[in-house]
């Protein structure tokens, strides 16, 4: 089977990257080794960044430059209004605050942040705020990023060609073969239910799955350690706790940052990053839950956290390596022969590699397979579960007392 392009990963940036592919007149499939997102994009926070908070020291960042047309972009996608129509994701809030603490650095830096980057930002007075923000010492503003649901996002971009996203082993049913580094000749794949082989033919192969893509590229014959990982430790909260998306501004830092979910039994549930999460990387789950709650109650006076439920989870930012293992500027696409491999560095900058990688494929082949019959039996990957809904050991009560 001859395709254009052969995309590994089923996250959110293997399955942006087939849409505008395919609408580009390109012949292209997903494999996906588990389940649609798992890695990555399904326990992200879902914000769609503007770039604003990397302008906490004033300056236009490499970071905010790229991110600071992409909520108008996805807004618009958000809408049905642009490709791909992404109208059936669920939408948590059109909107995130911005609220710093009453330290001096902290005013500076929101002072910088709007100065640096032309966000759609709104100062709020006290009785425009949200209730949980009144008793912050510090200025509150609007901020025009929407936070969306992952899993939804996910069901969506695979909802547009279902025929062409597919399951694999890596372990027992999947062969790449080259014929020097980075030109892969072949790549054969058994089928995880029937045990059938498929051989295809690409034109090119794109590495789009995430902490996945070091061993494919081994599998490629390249150098694994283009890539790094930078480890997050979250927190969740769930029970009677308020609607809230956004950042807490501490410095040139951002102190916390946290959105608002609903699990499966309609339990207000928080996800908790910054700083929290950076730091909590060298902590025990229950350590963290502390730190965390002491935090919370730092940056919302007056939170109420009695009778709410915590649990933590870990996950590896996969990357493009950076000297000492900083944040990368900005997406990264690279090519080495045939491969293209691709991290985006944040959810919002998915449209940006995608079109990036477009930049990099050859016109459509003339006589490319149709695979929609040949695949029709293939085994499809389902979209992964959110960590709040997996089988984690969640702490009763409030976690300062009862740990």
């Amino acid at each position: 089977m001859r395709l254009d392009a052969v995309i590994f990963g089923g996250g959110a940036t293997g399955l942006w990257t087939l849409d505008v592919l395919r609408r580009a007149g390109h012949s292209a499939v997903v494999l996906e080794a588990g389940e649609l997102g798992a890695g990555q994009t399904v326990v992200s926070q879902g914000i769609i960044h503007g770039g604003l908070k990397y302008t906490l020291d004033g300056l236009l960042s490499p970071s905010a430059r790229s991110l600071r047309d992409m909520p108008r972009h996805w807004r618009r996608c958000l809408a049905g209004e642009e490709a791909p129509d992404l109208s059936a994701t669920r939408r948590r809030a059109d909107f995130c605050h911005l609220w710093r603490t009453a330290e001096l650095g902290s005013r500076l830096a929101m002072f910088g942040a709007r100065r640096g980057l032309q966000t759609a930002t709104r100062p709020l007075d006290a009785a425009a705020r949200p209730a949980v923000l009144r008793s912050c010492p510090g200025s509150v503003a609007r901020l025009e990023e929407q936070v969306i649901d992952p899993d939804s996002l996910l069901s969506a971009l695979a909802g547009h060609h279902p025929d062409r996203v597919l399951g694999v082993d890596v372990t027992n049913g999947l062969e790449i073969e080259t014929t020097a580094p980075g030109h892969v000749d072949r790549i054969r794949l058994i089928d995880p239910a029937s045990g059938a082989p498929l051989d295809v033919l690409p034109e090119r192969v794109i590495l789009a799955a995430g902490g996945g893509n070091a061993t494919l590229r081994e599998q490629c014959g390249l150098d694994a350690t283009l890539m790094q990982r930078r480890p997050l430790h979250m927190v969740l909260a769930r029970g009677d706790l308020p609607v809230l998306n956004g950042h807490c501004v501490d410095g040139m830092h951002t102190r916390a940052t946290i959105t608002t979910t609903r699990d499966y039994a309609d339990r207000v549930v928080w996800q908790v990053g910054g700083q929290i999460a950076e730091r909590g990387v060298e902590m025990e789950p229950a350590t963290l839950v502390r730190h965390a709650a002491a935090e919370l109650r730092a940056i919302l006076p007056g939170i109420e956290l009695d009778g709410v439920e915590w649990t933590t989870y870990r996950v590896d930012r996969a990357e493009a390596r950076t000297r000492g293992r900083h944040r990368p500027s900005g997406p990264h696409v690279s090519q080495d022969g045939d491969v293209i491999t691709a991290w985006p560095t944040k959810l919002a900058l998915v449209p940006v590699i995608a079109d990036m990688i477009l930049d990099r494929m050859p016109a459509p082949g003339e006589n490319p397979t149709d695979p929609t019959g040949i695949l029709s039996g293939w085994t499809r990957p389902q979209v992964a579960a959110p960590p709040w809904e997996e089988d984690l050991a969640w702490i009763a009560g409030d976690s300062a007392a009862s740990i």
